[in-house]
């Protein structure tokens, strides 16, 4: 063999050596790992191991106020949960019977959504949606009876031979299981926020229950449960209705979703994204392993524009006004209260007595619903009042604006207006002002000067002029509001309808509607939709999703005269006219209006608006009595605001007051 060959050769097995050596080294390291490093993974591969994974629950977005005092936050609670990854389905009735015996001996509930009476004979409890989901479960005729179907649970989930009650109680959870979707992967809540004397009775008991543990959940509670309560809403079960929705995006049976108010217009992002954990079984079923596989991701944190201690102290003022008003023979049923940056139009307050506590929402539903006051309604923002005076401003905006007024024009006021007297229409003004002009027509609230200036202009410049500043449209608010009562004057239209409308009547407004309106007239005609959210953040604040960015609804074109002279005009009505009782010599100038609004039955309503301060308008507010009768009433309440709004202490505030939470 030539040297040049015998040099090839000699490098080619070299190579193949190499290439043996690292084959044998991939191979001994690969039987390494099956034999030694892997061998339980494999060796239960190998009998037959797989795996299942189930949901680790999502803590709640919690909310706060615009500076991060806590309205609802979350607290940890008790769950009493089924884990069927530890659950012999021919096991399952007798653990049922085992534990409902436990929860008598504490009288505590369980969930039971079986739309059937609890004794026999049985009727349905329910003619709707829970009626229909439990008949197409079953996959009987629409005409079934309960009788009819509370066989065919017997039947589907093995009761026979049991006394009747028993067969009741087992048939109502496991219903309730498997409309849930239970199964390794949806683990069922089967009563939640138990007490701690039920807990420890339970984790006690859980070597004779297989499968049923107690889980720590977060639960939610609200710091001061009657503290805007009709604005941060609650959160509850499903009905069939919201499971179908739900669970298309995600949910599980057992979820809790938000019911009312910002609970349930904000949902979707308080609600976070569930984690996994995954089972490992061996190839008798046993559990061998658990492993966090997904980290659950709580809800976003919602920021409202609610100022808790601008409305813990408007709040305490309504009290104390209506009881004391009662309490020396009045008849007032209810208030509200709501204030907006009239730059943003951020709700800072949002108050309606009487007033309940949301912790007790569901445990004392029935009671609420049927209390005097009907604290349920939210009066503020679906509340409908006459305006009475306070829309005065608008009517003389409206007046100066289409020059059915002139600037400096005086008015005689001879106490009644006689103009349609031969239709036998004569109202009356409250006083004989005389000859007077539109500041002192404000300051004074003269009927008669807007009768003549509403006849003047006619329905249709009327409520232009109202509609454009919004009265009778929604405000754009997140949860529930009244579009309010606005004639429109189609037809059958009385002239002498017009005049009222003129001076707030004939037409009802929410406390919202007429606060943003003032809004409007403070800051130069711009009407903001209102909102109650500031901005959402990551659930531990470090992250921003949303920020609040002031969205114009409408403008109206005011010169600045006569802007000035209307507001010159509610700049009397605080200081010499009659809103002066509170607010003559105010350490702040503030432009104001008052209004008594008359009523079908009982004393008339008043209603207070204004904004401050005068020169540089930060705020506008509107404060509502019902049946509170004199105009003066509000004025208490309005004060407070005003005190708490400018000069608010830092240790009241439990934070720096001028700075929202960023």
């Amino acid at each position: 063999m030539a040297r040049s060959d015998k040099k090839a050769f000699s490098k080619r097995t070299v190579a193949l050596s190499l290439i043996l050596s690292a084959v044998l080294v991939v191979y001994s390291f690969s039987l390494l790992g099956y034999q030694v490093i892997n061998a339980d993974k494999y060796s239960n591969q190998a009998k037959g191991a797989y795996s299942r994974t189930t949901v680790i629950k999502a803590a709640r977005g919690e909310i706060l106020d615009r500076y991060g005092r806590q309205l609802a936050v979350n607290r940890n609670g008790y769950d009493i949960v089924f884990n069927s990854a530890y659950i012999k389905r021919s096991e399952l009735n007798g653990m049922i019977e085992k534990l409902v015996k436990i929860m008598n001996e504490f009288s505590a509930p369980w969930n039971d959504d079986l739309p059937l009476s609890t004794t026999a004979p049985f009727t349905f409890t329910d003619d709707g949606t829970a009626k229909n989901a439990l008949l197409r479960m079953l996959d009987v005729a629409h005409y079934a009876t309960a009788e009819d179907c509370f066989k065919q649970l017997v039947e589907r989930y093995s009761l026979e031979g049991m006394d009747t009650s028993k067969q009741r109680i087992i048939a109502g959870v496991r219903y309730t299981m498997e409309l849930a979707n239970f199964s390794v992967a949806n683990p069922y809540s089967f009563a939640s926020d138990i007490s701690e004397e039920l807990m420890l009775r339970i984790s006690e008991s859980a070597f004779m229950i297989d499968g049923v543990s107690v889980n720590t959940v977060p639960v939610r509670e609200y710091v001061q449960g009657d503290l805007a309560s009709n604005v941060l809403g609650t959160v509850g079960s499903m009905n069939a209705d919201q499971w179908e929705k739900y669970r298309e995006l995600g949910y599980s049976y057992s979820d809790k979703i938000g019911v009312t108010g910002i609970e349930a217009a904000y949902e979707e992002q308080l609600h976070g994204t569930d984690g996994e954990m995954t089972y490992t079984y061996d190839g008798d079923g046993n559990v061998i392993s658990s492993e966090v596989t997904k980290a659950p991701v709580p809800g976003k944190t919602i920021i409202l524009s609610l100022d808790k201690n601008l409305q813990q102290k408007t709040q305490i003022a309504l009290d104390t006004l209506i009881s004391d008003l009662n309490s020396k023979g009045g008849k007032a049923t209810g208030g509200a209260a709501v204030a907006v940056d009239l730059k943003s139009g951020e709700v800072l307050l949002s108050a309606t007595y009487p007033f309940f506590d949301i912790n007790d929402y569901f445990s004392k539903y029935n009671e609420l619903a049927n209390a005097k006051g009907s604290p349920l309604t939210n009066r503020a923002f679906a509340g409908v009042y006459p305006p009475g005076s306070s829309i005065k401003p608008i009517v003389g905006i409206a007046a100066l604006s289409t020059n059915a007024l002139k600037m400096d024009e005086h008015i005689v006021c001879r106490h009644t207006y006689e103009y349609y007297a031969d239709v036998g229409f004569a109202p009356k003004c409250m006083h004989c002002h005389g000859s007077i002009g539109i500041v002192t027509a404000l300051s004074e609230s003269c009927n008669y000067y807007f009768f003549e200036l509403g006849r003047r202009m006619g329905i249709k410049t009327l409520n232009g002029y109202l509609q454009a500043f919004g009265l009778g449209e929604k405000t754009g608010v997140e949860v529930y509001e009244s579009s309010g009562i606005f004639d429109k004057a189609e037809s059958g239209w009385f002239a002498g309808n017009t005049i009222q409308v003129a001076i707030g009547q004939h037409n009802a407004f929410t406390p919202i509607q007429i606060c943003s309106a003032t809004a409007a007239i403070a800051n130069g005609g711009t009407r903001y939709k209102t909102t109650l959210v500031n901005k959402i953040l990551s659930y531990d604040l470090n992250e921003t999703y949303y920020v609040n960015e002031p969205t114009v609804l409408s403008t109206v074109e005011i010169k600045d005269d006569i802007l000035d002279i209307i507001k010159a005009g509610m700049l009397s009505v605080t200081e010499d006219g009659t809103g002066s009782k509170v607010f003559k010599d105010y350490p702040i100038k503030i432009g104001g209006k008052t209004g008594t609004s008359q009523t079908d039955s009982g004393a008339d309503h008043n209603v207070f608006v204004a904004f401050a301060p005068y020169d540089d308008p930060e705020i506008a507010v509107a404060v509502v009595i019902e049946h509170g009768d004199s105009s003066y009433t509000s004025g208490s309440v309005m004060k407070a605001i005003m005190d708490a709004y400018f000069f608010n202490s830092e240790e009241d505030s439990g934070n720096d007051v001028n700075t929202p939470l960023k």
